[in-house]
């Protein structure tokens, strides 16, 4: 009988990516795509964070839009949520996006390369 393989699991993958974002930094739901090498997969990689708002490993409200946009602020407890937690870990947030976003955006193909 075949061993069998074990099944890719993308969501995983984009966990793992998650974890390791720096508090004060956040990323894209593309910028994470493109690192796991699936550029046009970025919403899977939101339907991933959708998944994940309970799971308290998972930094979800360190991604947001290419924008910088909390796009997925309604995806938590309270849409206010989101905003708090970052605004917590020092990033300031005006009009439901992040204020600065290019200068503490953080890039994985750059920063785990």
């Amino acid at each position: 009988m075949a061993k069998k393989e074990k099944a890719y699991n993308f969501f995983n993958d984009v966990y793992d990516v998650v974890r390791l974002i720096p508090k004060g930094r956040a990323t894209s739901y593309g910028a994470i795509a493109t690192y796991l090498g699936t550029k046009m997969s970025a919403r899977m990689v939101g339907w991933a964070m959708n998944a994940a708002h309970n799971d308290k490993t998972i930094p979800a409200h360190r991604v947001v839009n290419r924008n910088g946009q909390l796009t997925g602020r309604f995806h938590f407890k309270t849409p206010t949520t989101m905003q708090y937690r970052l605004e917590r870990e020092g990033l300031k947030v005006k009009n439901d996006t992040i204020v600065d976003f290019s200068k503490i955006f953080w890039d994985p193909y750059l920063e785990l390369e």
